[in-house]
C-alpha cells in the first residue's frame, strides 16, 4: 500500500487495517519514498517488574533527601 502524509494524518484507519493484513505501506512525501512502515512480528509486552525503572525508588527517604542528595556535587561550590 502506497500512503502520502495527508492519508497518513486523515486515512490512519485505513493504513492500520492495511498493516493488520500484514501489508506494508510505503509513505510518500511529494511522491518521494520518504519511508516505509512494516507490520509488527510480535507484540513484545514488558511486565512492569521487568522494566529497568522498577523499584528504583525508596519509599523510605523523603523525596527532598533525594534530590539533595543527586544535587550534592552541583551545589557544593555555593
Amino acid at each position: 500500500m502506497q500512503a502520502t502524509i495527508v492519508d497518513l494524518r486523515y486515512h490512519m484507519h485505513q493504513v492500520l487495517k492495511a498493516l493488520d493484513r500484514n501489508e506494508t505501506v510505503s509513505v510518500l512525501y511529494r511522491g518521494k519514498l520518504k519511508g516505509v512502515i512494516s507490520p509488527a512480528t510480535t507484540t513484545s509486552a514488558v511486565k512492569v517488574t521487568e522494566h529497568g525503572f522498577f523499584g528504583c525508588r525508596k519509599d523510605t527517604e523523603p523525596v527532598e533527601d533525594v534530590m539533595d542528595q543527586l544535587r550534592r556535587d552541583r551545589h557544593r561550590d555555593l
